[in-house]
């Protein structure tokens, strides 16, 4: 295996998994401020939501930046 597109694959990947997190966590924090904006009574339900869809998004991302950091250290 070529360990220069090795490099490269887990450079990229873990850019790629820390902009999708960032886009997607912006998402769901826009979408609750909106949510609290048009209903303050269910604040609180919204903010327990968000909080987990964060968590769950923040799980996913750091899985695929661990197997990129994994994949980068397999190149010697």
């Amino acid at each position: 295996m070529d360990m220069g597109l090795i490099a490269i694959g887990a450079g990229l990947g873990a850019g790629l998994v820390t902009i999708g997190a960032g886009l997607g966590i912006g998402k769901i924090t826009a979408a609750a401020a909106e949510a609290t904006g048009r209903q303050p009574e269910a604040a609180g339900d919204i903010r327990t939501t968000a909080l987990i869809m964060s968590a769950l998004i923040e799980g996913v991302s750091l899985f695929a930046a661990l197997t990129c950091f994994i994949l980068a250290g397999k190149i010697s």
